[in-house]
């Protein structure tokens, strides 16, 4: 029998983003499908590099590209409700920088799910790897786990 992780908690998480679900996020199980998640996880990084003036979707020189994903499911969630979305920042190199995210549910203090990606900092044009701008890197700092 395979031990199974516990769901990660909200003190884990330095900054929360609120999300909502949507209609046609519920699959013929009566929950979000599994592939929803990943969407929410891009919409909450990103939602934030957005705000932070780290991307500029349109103009930016560099874009962050996803090169690794993973997700671990502990509840269901299901439309309507409102998601927390914590972000937190577990490694920071010169031009990748691995998110953790949780998924809570309204106000549960357990995440119902945890995701993980890596972004790469790359040329828009040429898609070589860049190294993370210091404006971006104070930014990503913010949201490093504590230890």
């Amino acid at each position: 029998m395979v031990n199974r992780p516990k769901p990660p908690t909200r003190a884990g998480y330095p900054v929360f983003r609120t999300l909502t679900t949507r209609w046609f996020d519920n699959d013929i199980y009566g929950h979000i499908n599994n592939t929803v998640h990943y969407e929410l996880f891009d919409t909450a990084v990103n939602g934030y590099l957005v705000e932070e003036g780290v991307l500029d979707l349109r103009n930016s020189p560099t874009v962050f590209l996803v090169v690794n994903s993973g997700c671990s499911y502990f509840s269901e969630l299901t439309f309507p409700d409102v998601i927390n979305a914590g972000l937190r920042v577990t490694k920071l190199g010169s031009s990748s920088v691995q998110y953790e995210i949780g998924l809570f549910s309204r106000e549960s203090g357990w995440a119902a799910a945890s995701g993980h990606f890596v972004h790469v900092n790359v040329d828009r044009q040429t898609r070589r790897p860049v190294r993370i701008t210091d404006h971006a890197r104070d930014v990503l700092k913010e949201l490093m786990a504590e230890e």
